[in-house]
């Protein structure tokens, strides 16, 4: 045993062992610095500034509670809170309802390797133009004079025009949903591009029946791609700002639309509370998310 626990030894300090290492060191090095330089430190001084002391007019590096028993206390802050955390919810389950279907079709049902791309960059078209334009053209949909109440009209399916399609909560749900559906429907149909057709003709040949078959071989198969896409949208809702904004009149305020408003008011100690909050909330979110499906064995 001796012996052999000498000649390991020896191994791993042999010329070569070391210069692998140093070579795995150099390669991790500039990435490490960019996760610190750009990520850790920023989040370091987001919490550091949130115990500011911050006054009507100024802000001063004097370390206090002041800036988060305002944020606790206050019904604006917690109703925003909620409201990012529903939305962020309702726009999960819409994307998923929506954009699961949309990826069963391309991944599972086409078998032609191109018609698969052709379908998948038709999804990503829509990024092709501004995020602005984007949300804004959901403006002349979604009114009270706009396509959508026309089509209705039209087909005798209501009488007057939906007001609470526009300038609401709804109108904030579809127009996020119709933008972030993609981020959903590309990690699905990559997994379920991964399933071996022949597991489901042997199912078929069993006689099981499509939906016993989506239960027990499709579902749980495309599970990886469904919690991505989870992670995907949920960070990107949950610091949404911009289409709340244009799509409900800012009768909608989310977390990011406070932390815009504090920020433009130069009140950095209470935007660094919300911004503190925001990314405790995205890292729940996510670890949740991970506990689900263990993506590094999956993938």
């Amino acid at each position: 045993m001796t012996m052999v626990a000498t000649s390991e030894e020896a191994v791993q300090d042999s010329p070569t062992v070391r210069r692998k290492s140093n070579k795995t060191l150099w390669l991790l090095a500039p990435g490490m610095i960019w996760m610190v330089a750009f990520l850790v430190l920023p989040i370091l001084m987001m919490v550091y500034v949130s115990f500011w002391t911050q006054t009507t007019f100024k802000i001063e590096p004097t370390l206090t509670l002041q800036s988060w028993v305002t944020f606790l206390t206050s019904a604006t802050y917690l109703g925003a809170l909620w409201t990012t955390i529903r939305i962020w919810l309702l726009v999960l389950v819409s994307t998923l309802v929506v954009g699961y279907p949309a990826a069963l079709f391309v991944g599972l049902l086409i078998k032609n390797k191109t018609l698969q791309t052709v379908l998948l960059v038709l999804c990503v078209i829509p990024f092709w133009t501004s995020f602005l334009i984007r949300v804004l053209a959901w403006r002349p949909m979604l009114g009270t004079e706009g396509a959508v109440n026309m089509i209705l009209m039209k087909l005798g399916v209501v009488q007057q025009p939906i007001e609470v399609l526009l300038f609401s909560e709804l109108s904030v749900i579809i127009g996020m949903t119709q933008i972030y559906c993609v981020f959903m429907v590309g990690p699905i149909a990559f997994m379920m591009g991964r399933i071996d057709s022949s597991v489901i003709e042997a199912a078929q040949d069993l006689g099981a029946s499509f939906w016993r078959i989506f239960r027990t071989i499709i579902l749980p198969l495309s599970m990886p791609g469904v919690v991505v896409g989870a992670i995907f949208v949920s960070v990107m809702v949950l610091g949404e700002f911009a289409t709340s904004a244009a799509l409900s009149g800012r009768k909608v305020n989310l977390l990011g639309n406070i932390i815009v408003t504090q920020v433009g008011s130069l009140k950095w100690a209470f935007a660094a509370v919300a911004g503190v909050v925001l990314t405790i909330i995205m890292g729940a979110v996510v670890a949740a998310l991970l506990k689900v499906v263990d993506l590094r064995k999956e993938l």
